[in-house]
């Protein structure tokens, strides 16, 4: 596993060369208020706020802060529930909004997110809010050999699905912000989240490493509208096969 200090190295170079907007976040899971970094603001107990989860994610993001979500720090139902500091109600009405992973209860007390370049802790799950353009450059080294090892849950609560199926079963996650990350935490219209078990973080960031200098790295990557545009080889070696190479264009397709 990486070191804490080659965490931030990751974080430093994902900011810098996929030209994040935000920073990618360092995620941790509390077991005992001992494991509450130094340095971390605990939201109700040194400001007297109470916070939804995804805006203690913004703060971490935007204003590269650190910061320790307790129960009594919370203003929004789902982390509650999902981090396991309750347990699910059994209320009919209410099963509806509750269809979503939960930690065992009382596994933990709490949850705490920093941005990655600064982070002062070991993560249990590294999360990378992105474009879609740099969500694309980032999973394509994982598209040839790790496709079958990413999950996608599109619907709310973001806070759960960004954390928990990550961490139980070491596989990325791409999420979307949910109505609560836009309305209350400010997440852009354009965002999405890539979820990261640390475990896989050298295998991400070797991937990028590697295409960095390919023509379709999200660095070199520029956009254009042209007809009859530039092929790369093996586009080239299955339209000759095809018949359908620019040299033939005079006779038209030859099927």
């Amino acid at each position: 596993m990486p070191s804490i200090a080659e965490y931030n190295e990751y974080g430093e170079e994902l900011e810098r060369t996929m030209r994040l907007h935000t920073s990618p976040m360092s995620v941790k899971m509390l077991e005992k208020e001992s494991d509450i970094p130094e340095g971390a603001v605990r939201p109700w107990k040194d400001r007297q706020q109470h916070i939804a989860q995804c805006q203690a994610f913004a703060l971490s993001r935007r204003q590269k802060q650190t910061i320790a979500m307790l129960e009594e720090d919370n203003w929004c139902f789902a982390p509650i529930i999902a981090y396991g500091l309750e347990d699910k109600p059994e209320d009919p009405e209410l099963q509806a909004f509750l269809k979503f992973p939960t930690f065992p209860r009382n596994k933990y007390i709490g949850i705490v997110s920093a941005p990655l370049a600064a982070a002062n802790f070991e993560p249990d799950v590294i999360m990378i809010y992105s474009n879609t353009t740099q969500l694309r450059n980032m999973l394509m080294p994982l598209s040839f050999q790790h496709k079958d090892e990413i999950d996608y849950y599109f619907f709310p609560p973001a806070c759960a699905f960004q954390v928990i199926p990550v961490m139980e079963n070491n596989r990325y996650v791409i999420t979307l912000p949910d109505p609560g990350d836009y309305m209350r935490a400010l997440a852009g219209e354009d965002e999405i989240i890539l979820s990261v078990p640390p475990a896989r973080m050298e295998e991400l960031m070797t991937g990028l490493r590697r295409i960095r200098d390919n023509e379709y790295s999200f660095e070199r990557t520029g956009m254009y509208m042209l007809h009859d545009f530039p092929q790369p080889p093996f586009y080239q070696m299955l339209f000759q096969r095809w018949g359908l190479s620019g040299k033939d264009a005079d006779n038209g397709r030859k099927k």
